[in-house]
């Protein structure tokens, strides 16, 4: 589930130091993909003549993995990878409390006790730079290291953009190296309990608007209606950079709305623009009218588990965080939960951002080529189509699976999800400027927000911001 949301304090006292120490440039660091050091090539050049999952039989690969559904699936599948490659898998398994410490320290330690090991798409910008992070494409290239049925082509080509990056702040997404595989994502959609809407009358909101009118109707007279303790939406509001990127951000990318610019070649803040301010005075106004009472302490886990629980009308968040609310026997609001795209811009822009599970390997494994076999078979069709079926990968990566028979006849019972999939999955991608400092850039934001919410001047508040990131992030 989503289970990236987690307060990452340490994670961001860790990664906040080693971003202040000078980056490696990108010609000595091994950008090129090898890391073996300066003038070195990918070690993805050794591998020469007929493709063969066998080549590395044998060999053990270590992987660093988060304790995540995605995980249990990859677990239970393991066998099927060490049958068709003769590779053995050791793994360590951690919760997300302190997943990322011991993958931030890990790899900047240089001991490389993983080959392989889980990432999120934002930390590629955290973990590129300084050269952890081995370069995927010449691996993908190179057809003797990888299966013709891999089929790069299958993944929605917006995932597999964001994982590549230049390594340069402000620049855009899909240019550069290959630095992660999606293997699991999640959009940020409306999730609504369709009970209190048939009861009170009210249809899914098409506009910002109406969302923030919606949740104010729902929380003043939905206990009226027989759900006692109901407010209208459920949205993060942690003092966390957990709370910006999911609905939040979403709505603030289909307004047309950047947090930040490139200005002459160098990142400005402009979460404090005129347009800026006035929306975010409108979703801390929504917040106020219809949302939670304890809202700045609310996580993904309080958002998805109020729906469930019936004190949520409406939910906007990852999808995933609905999904497990909405399956059958998993709440008490299970079997009314339907699925959004959610407000359009006033453009009718279905913009949404994204969080993506990917796969990474280490610029400094010893094991690269059979590292490289693993991550084939993670993300290829046949693993993921198993992983969709018996499992909860319920967001695809891949085209093939998406369209199976299988997977949509698991998903069609979900009113809405499979409509709504379709709607933004196109349209889903990281609506955030690339650059080093995004995990402390997006707390003081969180942060901001809750002084808004909490009555202090919009401008005021986003101006103070937008001034202390500006010389963070050049």
């Amino acid at each position: 589930m989503d289970r990236h949301v987690h307060d990452r304090r340490r994670f961001l006292a860790l990664t906040g130091a080693l971003s202040a120490a000078p980056l490696l440039s990108a010609c000595g660091a091994g950008f090129g993909g090898g890391g073996q050091g300066e003038g070195d090539g990918s070690a993805a050049d050794d591998v020469t003549g007929a493709f063969d999952w066998k080549r590395e039989k044998g060999t053990t690969v270590k992987a660093l993995l988060n304790k995540h559904p995605y995980t249990d699936a990859l677990i239970a599948d393991l066998t099927s990878f060490t049958d068709k490659t003769g590779i053995e898998v050791k793994y360590d398994v951690f919760p997300e409390d302190n997943y990322f410490d011991k993958l931030t320290v890990d790899l900047s330690s240089g001991r490389a006790s993983y080959d392989v090991f889980m990432l999120g798409a934002y930390m590629v910008w955290q973990y590129g730079p300084p050269g952890w992070l081995e370069d995927l494409g010449p691996w993908m290239r190179n057809a003797s290291a990888t299966a013709a049925e891999w089929d790069r082509a299958d993944f929605f080509p917006n995932l597999l953009q964001a994982g590549r990056w230049s390594l340069k702040a402000g620049a855009p997404l899909g240019r550069g190296g290959q630095y992660a595989l999606p293997w699991g994502w999640e959009t940020n959609v409306v999730a609504y309990n369709t009970e209190v809407f048939r009861k009170l009358g009210l249809k899914p909101a098409e506009s910002f608007e109406e969302l923030r009118e919606l949740a104010g109707v729902i929380k003043k007279r939905a206990p009226g209606a027989g759900f006692d303790g109901m407010y209208g939406i459920a949205v993060r509001g942690s003092r966390s950079w957990a709370t910006i990127h999911p609905g939040f951000m979403t709505m603030y990318a289909r307004n047309g709305l950047r947090d930040f610019k490139v200005e002459g070649g160098r990142l400005s803040p402009a979460m404090n623009s005129p347009r800026a301010v006035a929306f975010t005075e409108d979703w801390a106004a929504m917040v106020k009218e219809g949302g939670p009472p304890s809202w700045t302490s609310y996580t993904w886990y309080q958002c998805s588990s109020d729906l469930g629980a019936r004190k949520a009308g409406m939910l906007f968040d990852a999808d995933t965080a609905a999904y497990f609310q909405a399956v059958e026997g998993a709440s008490p609001a299970s079997g009314k939960i339907a699925f959004h795209p959610g407000p359009k811009g006033p453009d009718g822009s279905l913009a949404t951002n994204m969080w993506i599970w990917s796969l990474g390997m280490n610029a400094r494994s010893r094991r690269k080529s059979a590292g490289w076999l693993f991550l084939q078979w993670a993300t290829g069709k046949e693993h993921l189509r198993r992983a969709a079926l018996t499992h909860h990968h319920i967001d695809p990566v891949r085209k093939s699976v998406s369209q199976d028979p299988g997977y949509r006849n698991k998903m069609r019972h979900l009113p809405g999800f499979l409509e709504t999939f379709e709607a933004v999955v196109d349209r889903t991608r990281i609506q955030f400027t690339p650059q080093a400092q995004f995990f402390d850039a997006t707390t003081s934001w969180a942060a901001a927000l809750q002084e808004i919410y909490g009555g202090e001047s919009a401008r005021s508040v986003l101006d103070g911001l937008a001034g202390d990131l500006r010389e963070k992030v050049r």
